[in-house]
């Protein structure tokens, strides 16, 4: 799997040498899946930590030293020569993170754990090693955080399985606190089956067991990897890569009497069935084998629908709706194609809508006082960034409805910049002049990674 390192952060290349020794990396696994990298810590050196520190967002959080990545860069070469120098010799050491909160969707706070500088710079260096390995392993139902793959792809697959295929039940799943669940004994046990180099492993360790300063505490856990550190994704995918998708491939299908798919980005999955019995009977093992490895489901957020062109027939005769399930921030339910043909569509879950606003009414309330060109870019952003993920065919009216709310909550904040109320006239003559872009639909049309990164503000 010849790859090119992806180095479109800062726009610098990464080097021959280093893509040359990546790849070797990558075929190395690919030829042989049961071969296990006892020596690959050296890696991390001079050039694959410029390569990392190139790859970070520039204007993310710091950590708890405080240290930006614009204060790093000021001696970038004498930094990195200092850090490798203690990787080399043995004296680096993990700082604990720093715990900060983002609110949910159900109102409830979200734990993001911020690593500092220099450990984000290590924790990239390894995740891009861990990742030329792991993802010779890993089967196509995984689409989070995996190079070349992403939402839409997840959300193409399922769309065009349920439409086209023998899909008649989904499960809509949730796993409790995923990220904090991870057996970590059990995670390095997963890791040794392809890494056993033990400096790479002692590396993960620490990060893994650093600790978190909360409101001026030191938290430790026993369990769980740290959600925000730049190494966690990668650790979850390895991990329910064998608890859930190996096991669905190699135990469950081979006992089930139709189809059963998986489509799994992170943490957050559905399985779709051809039979009934089938999926009540995943339903009643799954929790079992999840157990066995800390986690559980979300006993709310989890359940079995019938869906697909079965149930929409049903429900055309019945008169009443087949239900719907929500996947990665768009609610799936049953319509019809301009010719009468089942499909199956999408729009924007009215939670993520209204969230949606929300930023848009904080933001708005923070810029109030900014030129007007500066919050005519401000606006775009968000707009484009908006499109970019939920832009997808049938979901129209979401944009719609969201491109209307930013006009309203523009308007309401131009009108308090002390010149008086703004009316739609008004409102009309400054879009003349700093026009906003109108919804459209943007599924199918090449992303680059600058848009990718913005999915992470709406998923």
């Amino acid at each position: 799997m010849n790859e090119t390192v992806r180095g479109d952060r800062t726009g610098a290349p990464p080097t021959q040498s280093l893509l040359t020794k990546l790849n070797r990396l990558s075929e190395t696994a690919r030829k042989n899946p049961q071969y296990q990298f006892a020596n690959i810590a050296h890696m991390v050196d001079i050039e694959m930590l410029t390569w990392a520190f190139q790859e970070l967002r520039k204007d993310a959080s710091a950590g708890v030293d405080g240290v930006t990545a614009k204060d790093y860069e000021r001696n970038l070469k004498s930094n990195l020569e200092d850090l490798y120098k203690r990787l080399k010799e043995g004296r680096y050491r993990a700082q604990p993170l720093r715990r900060t909160y983002i609110e949910k969707e159900d109102g409830k706070q979200r734990p993001l754990s911020i690593p500092a500088l220099e450990d984000k710079i290590c924790q990239k260096a390894v995740t891009e090693l861990l990742s030329r390995i792991f993802e010779n392993d890993f089967l196509p139902v995984s689409f989070g955080y995996r190079p070349g793959r992403g939402p839409h792809d997840a959300l193409d697959a399922i769309s065009r399985d349920i439409t086209l295929g023998n899909v008649n039940y989904v499960l809509d799943a949730d796993i409790s606190d995923y990220f904090g669940s991870i057996v970590r004994d059990q995670l390095k046990d997963m890791l040794k089956k392809r890494v056993t180099d033990k400096h790479l492993l002692a590396l993960i360790g620490k990060w893994l067991n650093v600790g978190v300063i909360d409101d001026g505490q030191l938290l430790m856990s026993e369990n769980g990897t740290y959600q925000g550190s730049v190494i966690s994704p990668v650790l979850a995918n390895v991990y329910l890569h064998e608890v859930l998708d190996l096991w669905v491939e190699n135990d469950v299908k081979p006992h089930l009497r139709g189809e059963i798919k998986l489509y799994r980005f992170a943490d957050d999955f559905v399985a779709t069935f051809e039979y009934q019995e089938d999926a009540k009977k995943f339903l009643q093992v799954l929790p079992k084998r999840f157990a066995k490895f800390g986690l559980s489901l979300h006993p709310e957020k989890t359940r079995l629908i019938e869906f697909g062109r079965v149930a929409w027939i049903k429900g055309k005769r019945s008169g009443n709706k087949p239900d719907t399930f929500n996947f990665l921030g768009l609610t799936h339910y049953c319509g019809t194609t301009l010719k009468g043909k089942f499909t199956v569509k999408v729009k924007t879950m009215s939670k993520r809508l209204k969230r949606g606003i929300k930023r848009v009414m904080d933001r708005c309330r923070e810029i109030r006082h900014w030129s007007l060109d500066e919050q005519h870019r401000q606006l775009r952003m968000i707009l484009h960034g908006h499109y970019a993920y939920y832009g997808r065919r049938t979901n129209i009216r979401s944009l719609q409805k969201f491109y209307r709310r930013v006009l309203t909550i523009w308007k309401k904040w131009l009108g308090r910049r002390g010149s008086g109320p703004v009316n739609w006239e008004k409102l009309s003559k400054i879009l003349e002049r700093f026009p906003l872009p109108k919804p459209r639909i943007v599924q199918g049309i090449l992303r680059t990674r600058s848009q990718l990164n913005l999915f992470g503000e709406f998923i």
